[in-house]
Order: structure tokens, then C-alpha cells, then sequence
């Protein structure tokens, strides 16, 4: 596909290095030339300098025969004239904005149809409910949801000492009375798509999909399950504090911020009358100690730096053992460092949820009318992808039992949803049907239609 990318920072860049590695037609614009020139160094893009709004720009960067526009600069209002300037040229393009400020939350169906926009993204509204998701089941490092929630896809770190150090995973599944499946697993920075006689280390990140209650069991089978947490903290006043504080205060969880500015904390107090509002400095372990740390369920660091995430994060893991905590951790280079040697149960980063939600669009615009891609999620820093197609009428390989099935090497089927809700976690007999949703783990990271997972050999 052709696609324009209006904005080459840090979400126009990530979406860039995932869509150009896809084989798309990519061209960047910014008004700056030197983020344009890194851009060319390091995808196989091309690049246009100038403002994205303006239609005489649109027009150089070839939006006439554009399938895509992607609008990622940092000013909503730019991104929003960006669309509607495209719209103007070219009635047929699909566009994508992203739009941080709340206060567009209500206009967002009026943006769509007079506005030509056909999606919006607020990175941090979508990263808070990530966060969201996660403090429901705190055992787990990441959760995701499939076929709207009838199966989750969990990671989770095996301590030391595990009860699955050195147990194959067929043993695992007689032995814990409960019905899961893992179905990727990363040691040491190697990735794996398993087979029954794979044998577990502690240290090991494992990815398991099973239905929620499922989960429950088989964490409870480990002594590691946790109860949904109840009681939060977060430290910084920030977008991303205010969706994600919303967010749990209608799951009936009780909320406290914690941010240094005056400003920021009466902003937010106002917004947020039910949450506990402190201002004082979240870096101060004596502030965490007199607000309650270890008696709080779970510990949120959402400020704008993340060192000072990753050494509150750190604090408060040692303050508390019982205590879930997460971080937000823009840079690259220190999410794979704290993931790599597990210093934090849980990292979150709003730009690359970003490119998540870009990179599943884009795959359903792809995908053949037969067998849409309905939920994609990355796993292992990208290495992995879990996607969920919906299987209709004319898909070839349906009611073909499993074990007939050529699979691709490094593709497994992780689970199959089926039309009235029932969870399956496949087995050799099963057979995918008309109506279901399938879920497929897969190292291949170019799978746009359900046949794909087949080998043409």
C-alpha cells in the first residue's frame, strides 16, 4: 500500500520502521529536515519537507493515489487539518489522526464524518487502559484481550524457584487443572513457539493464552495468583495519569496522584474530585511510606522522565512485596533493559501501543473480505505477534481438522473463539469453523490473511 506519514518523530518514526519492514510504499513529510535525514538513513521511505497541512505539500508527496495518511505530529490541530486537507484530495483515502487532547473526546463522531477522519488514536488514553488491564490481573507483566475478552493472552516472568523450572509443558498441561496454553516463550533474548516436549528455566518469559477464569486456575496452581487490585497509586499529574485514575475509579478501585507542580495537581483534582490528590515529590520513599505504600495494592510511576519512572518503580518494588508496579518507559533502549532483567513487573510505553493500533488498521485494510484481522498484539518487543481473524464464508481451510493443517514453521494456533462465545484451546481433532475467531501466535510478522499461517511447500 501507499502511505503518507505526516510527523517523523517518535510515533511517525516507530510506525515508519514497522510498516516500511512490511514492504509498504511509505513517504514521510515533516518540517524538519534533519529528522527527515535520519529517517532516510535508517527505513527505505521517501521523504518530503513541509508543512503536512498544506495541500500543495499533499500533492508533491503524491496523495492522489494514497491508500493511507497517517497524521503524527504532535499538534492535534494539525493533525486534524492534515485529514481533512487529504480528504479534500483524494475522497477514497483512508486517514488516521492522532488526537491527545480530551477535550476532542466528544467531538470525535462529528471529526469522522465531516472531518474525512476514519480513525483516531490518543496514545495516552490507549496506553492508561493497557495499564488498566494489567491491574486486573497483577500476576501477569502484560495482558491482552481477544474476541472482547473471552480470551486473554498473558506475560509472565517464571521466578526463581518456580514450580515450572525444568517441567515440560506437557506435563504442565495433565498436571494444572486448568485448560492453557503457552504459546511463545523468550529466554535470554531468544524467542520460541514451543512444542509439548519444551522444557521451562526460570527466568523465562512465557505467553499464555487461556480463557480468564482458566488463568485464575492455573496462576492459583502456581501460589502466584493475585486479586485485582483495589487501591493505586500514581505519581505524575499527566494525561496519561488522568485517563488512566478515570479508568479505575469506574472499576470502584480507590486512586491517589502524586505530582510536585501546584498547578498540575489542582488541574487534576478538579477533573478527578474522587481521587486523593498530594502534591509532593513521588521520588521521596518517606513520602511513599507516610502515603501508605505498603498497603497499596498497586504503584504507577507516569512522570515525563524514565529514569525517574524506572528508580521510583524500583523503590517501591522494594518497599512493598505484595505491591504491583508498573512503569512508563518511552526509550527504546531502557524498556529492552528493565524487561531483559525483569527490574520492574510491568513497562508501558503510549508510542508503542500507538503503532499497534496503526499496524492492526493497516493489516485489516490488507486483509482479503473473507478473514479480517479483528485484534493484533506484539509481544517480545516485536519479535512475536498474537492476531485474532475472524473466519467467514469462503475461508478454504475451515472444518479441516488440525492436525491436517501444514502450518507454517513458527506459527501456532493459540485458541479459537467460537460464534456462541464457547473458549477452545485446540487440539490435533479440533476444526476451525465458519464464525469463528481464531487466534494465531506467529514469528512471521507479515500474516495479513488467515490462509497465510499455511506452508506453500
Amino acid at each position: 500500500m501507499k502511505i503518507l506519514i505526516a510527523g517523523a518523530g517518535k510515533v511517525g518514526s516507530t510506525v515508519a520502521r514497522q510498516l516500511s519492514s512490511e514492504g509498504h510504499d511509505l513517504t514521510l513529510i515533516d518540517s524538519k529536515q534533519e529528522v527527515l535525514e535520519r529517517s532516510l538513513e535508517r527505513f527505505d521511505v521517501m521523504a518530503v519537507r513541509g508543512n503536512c497541512a498544506s495541500m500543495e505539500i499533499l500533492r508533491q508527496a503524491g496523495i492522489a493515489d494514497a491508500d493511507l495518511l497517517i497524521a503524527a505530529t504532535s499538534q492535534d490541530e494539525i493533525n486534524l487539518l492534515c485529514c481533512l486537507s487529504a480528504h479534500r484530495l483524494n475522497k477514497n483515502i483512508h486517514t488516521i489522526a492522532r488526537i491527545r487532547n480530551p477535550e476532542y473526546e466528544t467531538q470525535l463522531r462529528f471529526m469522522r464524518g465531516e472531518l474525512g477522519l476514519t480513525m483516531s488514536i490518543n496514545p495516552e488514553k490507549a496506553a492508561a487502559h493497557e495499564i488498566a488491564r494489567v491491574l486486573r490481573f497483577p500476576a501477569a507483566m502484560k495482558l491482552e484481550s481477544f474476541s472482547k475478552g473471552r480470551l486473554e493472552l498473558v506475560e509472565y516472568r517464571l521466578p526463581e524457584n518456580s514450580l515450572l523450572n525444568g517441567v515440560q509443558l506437557l506435563d504442565i498441561y495433565k498436571n494444572a487443572r486448568a485448560r492453557v496454553l503457552i504459546c511463545a516463550v523468550s529466554r535470554k533474548g531468544e524467542t520460541t513457539i514451543p512444542s509439548g516436549d519444551f522444557q521451562l528455566k526460570s527466568g523465562d518469559k512465557i505467553y499464555v493464552t487461556a480463557a480468564p477464569d482458566q488463568l485464575s486456575a492455573f496462576f492459583q496452581y502456581l501460589g502466584v495468583f493475585r486479586k485485582k487490585a483495589s487501591t493505586v497509586m500514581i505519581v505524575g499529574a499527566s494525561k496519561m495519569s488522568y485517563y488512566l485514575a478515570d479508568e479505575l475509579l469506574h472499576m470502584g478501585m480507590s486512586v491517589k496522584i502524586i505530582d510536585q507542580n501546584e498547578a498540575r495537581c489542582t488541574q487534576i483534582s478538579e477533573q478527578l474530585p474522587r481521587a486523593l490528590v498530594i502534591q509532593g515529590d513521588g521520588t521521596d520513599s518517606e513520602l511513599l511510606a507516610e502515603e501508605g505504600i505498603e498497603q497499596t495494592d498497586a504503584f504507577v510511576a507516569l512522570t515525563g522522565i524514565d529514569e525517574a519512572n524506572i528508580l521510583m518503580a524500583m523503590c517501591a518494588s522494594r518497599q512493598t512485596e505484595r505491591c504491583k508496579v508498573v512503569a512508563k518507559i518511552n526509550r527504546r533502549s531502557l524498556t529492552e533493559l528493565v524487561s531483559s532483567e525483569g527490574m520492574i513487573d510491568s513497562v508501558v510505553s503510549a508510542r508503542d501501543v500507538t503503532t499497534e493500533l496503526i499496524v492492526q488498521y493497516v493489516r485489516a485494510m490488507e486483509c482479503a473480505a473473507g478473514s479480517q484481522i479483528k485484534t493484533l498484539h506484539r509481544l517480545v518487543g516485536g519479535a512475536v505477534e498474537a492476531l485474532e481473524f475472524h473466519v467467514d464464508k469462503g475461508v478454504t481451510l475451515a472444518d479441516t481438522p488440525l492436525r491436517d493443517l501444514k502450518l507454517k514453521t513458527g506459527v501456532l494456533i493459540a485458541g479459537i473463539v467460537r460464534r456462541n462465545g464457547a473458549i477452545l484451546i485446540p487440539g490435533g481433532n479440533d476444526t476451525i469453523c465458519v464464525g469463528d475467531d481464531v487466534i494465531v501466535v506467529t514469528q512471521d510478522a507479515a500474516l495479513q490473511d488467515i490462509h497465510d499461517i499455511l506452508s506453500q511447500d
